[in-house]
């Protein structure tokens, strides 16, 4: 495509892929665990003693408990983009074993709600590839303290190349999101004013029986293709059995493929005044409550 803006996200379309997939995302997101599991446990590797965290892009509220047990004393804050996700995370039963419980906050990743210099730290598993990054990278700075820890995930242009190769073979439409780059990663993080920026890439890929079944899990887990040049209206059944046949032409021993490229990266907000706010309303996050569900 010639349009510069072909992958630029429908942000409304998007709110509502994942309000649509909060009651089956729990069940097909193996992989967004996996992940989580990986970024958490490089907080070993960190001494921070956090008294606020914020969790975004939060979802279900995965890494959210997780963050909860590692950090007992802290204050923390799940907000998300999909109201029925948070709603999934406050019924969690596994809230009632925390005197600590934490609050949730519906919000845009790109937009923060929350007032300037008050996040100790912020977590993000797999949200800035469903984001501006220039702005959320601008948000993330804002909102942490001097000296924060910004710990996030997102993925790399190699991620589901197949399915993206397979398209191919049918038209010039964004079937899948462009990603960034790991050097895009790093020289946007020095843009938005961090320090000490650390990137890298693992590689992961999962195999399935049979096509429907990758395309059957990214819709259960709200990952559809928002991208404003994606093609609308129906898929002719001739150019999908054209595009099946591509990928299934890619099977191994294992199965169909997919490929994920993950982007790991943290970086700390310098210890100068913080950025001032964007001018909307923000909420301090002592305001929160840690509601009951």
């Amino acid at each position: 495509m010639d349009d510069p803006n072909a992958y630029a996200l429908d942000r409304a379309q998007l709110r509502a892929a994942f309000e649509r997939a909060a009651d089956t995302y729990d069940s097909a997101a193996r992989l967004q665990r996996e992940i989580a599991d990986r970024l958490l446990e490089r907080l070993n590797d960190v001494k921070v003693d956090p008294a606020t965290i914020v969790d975004v892009g939060c979802g279900t509220g995965y890494c959210t408990r997780a963050l909860t047990r590692r950090y007992r004393r802290a204050r923390i804050v799940g907000l998300d983009l999909a109201q029925s996700m948070l709603r999934r995370a406050h019924r969690r039963d596994w809230w009632r074993f925390f005197d600590g419980r934490p609050g949730f906050v519906c919000g845009d990743a790109e937009r923060l709600a929350l007032a300037s210099a008050s996040a100790d730290m912020i977590v993000s598993n797999l949200t800035l590839q469903w984001c501006d990054p220039v702005a959320a990278f601008a948000e993330f700075r804002r909102v942490l303290r001097p000296g924060g820890l910004l710990m996030f995930t997102s993925f790399g242009p190699d991620t589901l190349r197949e399915l993206r190769t397979a398209w191919g073979d049918v038209d010039a439409r964004p079937h899948v999101h462009g990603f960034l780059d790991l050097r895009d990663v790093g020289d946007l993080m020095l843009h938005g004013g961090f320090a000490d920026p650390v990137v890298d890439v693992e590689r992961m890929t999962l195999h399935y029986p049979n096509v429907l079944d990758v395309l059957r899990e990214l819709k259960q887990i709200g990952a559809h293709n928002v991208a404003h040049g994606r093609a609308r209206g129906l898929t002719g059944k001739q150019r999908f059995q054209q595009f099946r046949a591509a990928y299934e032409a890619m099977a191994g021993e294992q199965g169909i493929p997919a490929t994920y490229e993950v982007v790991f990266g943290h970086a700390w907000a310098p210890t100068g005044a913080p950025r001032r706010a964007h001018g909307d309303a923000v909420i301090p996050l002592s305001e929160i409550r840690r509601r009951r569900a």
